[in-house]
């Protein structure tokens, strides 16, 4: 990393290489784009971050980042707020920020009870604070202590950024009576002036309704919508020009990336196109997906690496030939697990964490077949049709997920199997029923959302519910505010406008 980077730096993205511990940052300066990768572990990681304490906030936090689907999705979007409250501080002109509350999902540092055990992994905790602060340092400080990482080697740069004009005058021998003003309460009820601390309390337990939010956001949102259009037409361009050319199925994206990013990862497979046509051509008829990692996933999609040079996905397009025996042995595998289970169907669910590898996949499909065949099991060849399940690696007992599908553990007895397998299939097929007939209320719920409210496009994260969307949708449907009206809305967890214009509200709004 820089040892010195310039003032007006702008993190745009911060990136934890899994498993290695690594972390990417994509920094801006006026017209020029660095990108680094470094061990935040390294002695001299904090000496090196004195001069970006937004870097150093992000890379400490990602460092610490749950890596399970939810709770890494919680952190990045924590992340985003947090790197747009850096920004509006560093804003010429600015007095105050509004109060903006963060929620991270953190690595436990010290033994102690797990609160929080039935819906955290062991050794995680959840930290929520709310930042009102009025300088980038002192955010940074704030969210260190509220995460409980030490603050010791922020102290002297702490002492160093205070100027003679900003500190507070001092008792002492020219000024021995001198004491800070607080007024009593009576002195705000007597004068209508605000109250700092009260609204400091309002601000942490009150959130804004969704009308006030959108009055005091929305022309922040149009801007930026507007001046992403031509951004999106290029990324739509780009998409439809290198899907025809090499007879891709699709391409997706794992993360929810902004556009200019996505626009940027496809003209650098143009580029590689037109520098190495030949290894490009194996590409035909599969479905790239760009996330962490390189390689081929278990659904037999290909995985670009973001952070891959052009050398590594070339070396994996050549060798995409070999993968094909070993696709076709992990279907084979789930068509015999399927026959000796009663006809259910093994399934990948992709997940916004880390990637399972074919490699991985099929080895594990390979044990669990074994085993299987080591004990012959009771099973009607067709009881078991129209259900399906996943094999996990880290799971130590099968379970019956609320979407209906068995998690079942690699490691599993056949026996026990059996029979937890006869005794939930009925409730599996029950939720199975349930989980349709709430995918078809909620296609429709968002069909009149769309056409009744005038928005461009409504959409959901990924862990936002079907029991959480459709009633949320109902809701704007009845409140019809003219202020979303041609906006681009996604139901997530909080407020935010992001950096393409797109309006997230949390699905739980209060009217």
């Amino acid at each position: 990393m820089h040892s010195r980077l310039p003032l007006d730096f702008k993190v745009i993205m911060v990136t934890t290489l899994y498993p290695h511990s690594l972390v990417h940052v994509v920094f801006q300066s006026g017209e020029q784009t660095c990108r680094s990768t470094f061990d935040p572990s390294e002695s001299s990681f904090r000496g090196r971050c004195y001069q970006c304490t937004e870097t150093f906030l992000l890379c400490s936090a990602s460092r610490l980042l749950w890596p399970a689907s939810q709770g890494k999705e919680v952190n990045e979007n924590s992340l985003k707020r947090l790197n747009g409250y850096l920004e509006n501080l560093q804003k010429p002109g600015t007095c105050s920020v509004q109060p903006t509350k963060l929620t991270f999902y953190v690595r436990e540092t010290k033994e102690k009870e797990d609160i929080q055990k039935d819906i955290l992994p062991p050794g995680f905790r959840s930290v929520s604070f709310t930042l009102q602060t009025k300088d980038v340092l002192t955010t940074v400080m704030d969210v260190l202590k509220s995460c409980s990482l030490s603050i010791e080697h922020m102290k002297g740069l702490k002492a160093s950024s205070e100027s003679p004009k900003s500190q507070q005058p001092v008792a002492g021998p020219g000024n021995p009576f001198y004491r800070p003003i607080k007024w009593d309460k009576s002195y705000y009820s007597f004068t209508g002036f605000r109250d700092p601390e009260q609204e400091l309390e309002q601000a942490k337990r009150v959130e804004p309704t969704l009308s006030l939010w959108l009055r005091n956001h929305e022309k922040e949102a149009t801007k930026k919508q507007n001046a992403s259009v031509p951004r999106r037409e290029e990324l739509k361009r780009l998409k439809k020009e290198l899907c025809q050319k090499f007879a891709l199925e699709d391409i997706r994206w794992q993360r929810s990336w902004g556009v200019t990013h996505r626009c940027c990862q496809l003209q650098s497979l143009s580029r590689l196109s037109q520098q190495n046509p030949e290894a490009v051509l194996n590409l035909r008829g599969h479905t790239i997906i760009f996330t962490d990692q390189s390689g081929m996933n278990a659904s037999g999609h290909v995985m670009l690496g973001t952070m891959d040079v052009h050398h590594q996905w070339t070396k994996l397009f050549v060798s995409l030939p070999s993968y094909r025996s070993l696709r076709q042995q992990t279907e084979w595998l789930k068509e015999r697990i399927s026959h000796v289970l009663g006809g259910i169907q093994v399934i990948d669910i992709e997940r916004l964490g880390p990637v399972q590898p074919i490699e991985e996949h099929c080895s594990i499909l390979n044990t669990f077949h074994k085993r299987l065949l080591a004990r012959r099991l009771a099973l009607h060849p067709r009881s078991l049709q129209g259900l399906a399940m996943t094999l996990e690696n880290d799971r130590s007992s099968p379970s019956l997920h609320e979407m209906g599908h068995f998690v079942i553990p690699a490691t599993c007895e056949p026996s026990r199997l059996q029979t937890f397998l006869q005794s939930m299939a009925w409730e599996a097929r029950q939720r199975i029923k349930h989980r349709n007939q709430l995918q078809a209320e909620e296609d429709e719920v968002l069909l009149h959302c769309l056409e009744g409210l005038a928005l461009r496009n409504l959409s959901k994260e990924p862990s936002v519910r079907h029991t959480q969307m459709i009633p949320c949708c109902r809701r704007l449907l009845e409140e019809r505010s003219p202020l979303m009206e041609g906006l681009r809305v996604e139901v997530s967890h909080f407020y935010s406008v992001m950096q393409d214009g797109d309006l997230c509200i949390p699905w739980d709004w209060k009217g």
